[in-house]
């Protein structure tokens, strides 16, 4: 039994999904994982981590827009404001989403459907960096 951690970094440009399924993978084999529980989380509060389709790019735009509709960017509605009018937005719509995700590794493969991929989901304007924290645990 190993444990093993990886902290990837992720530089964002602005609200969208970005996949980050290649990387994790890549880690994986660089590692020489057999089978285990790969736990991923994000270490921030305005973006968040989701499984989703990475073969029709419409909805990466369906999901950004419902969420928009979701948590709309109009400071009248929200007392926390300070930094700028996407910053409430986004805390809401990372609480509505995940922080955290856990995947199977079996015989040195990421147990992912044929159509899925891992996203970081940013829910800010500007350009940010977040970090990913990768933890195996198995063998």
């Amino acid at each position: 039994m190993k444990q093993e951690f990886y902290h990837l970094q992720i530089k964002t440009n602005g609200q969208k999904l970005y996949e980050f399924t290649n990387d994790t993978i890549h880690w994986i084999g660089q590692n020489n994982f057999k089978n285990g529980i790969l736990n991923l989380s994000i270490q921030h509060t305005s973006a968040s981590l989701i499984v989703q389709e990475n073969a029709d790019p419409g909805v990466q735009t369906d999901l950004i827009n419902y969420f928009d509709k979701l948590a709309p960017m109009d400071n009248k509605l929200y007392v926390h404001t300070t930094e700028g009018k996407d910053d409430m937005p986004a805390h809401i719509k990372s609480a509505l989403t995940n922080n955290q995700i856990s995947l199977s590794v079996k015989d040195s493969d990421l147990l992912l459907g044929t159509w899925q991929g891992i996203y970081l989901f940013e829910h800010r304007l500007e350009a940010q960096k977040r970090t990913i924290i990768h933890h195996f645990i198995g063998e």
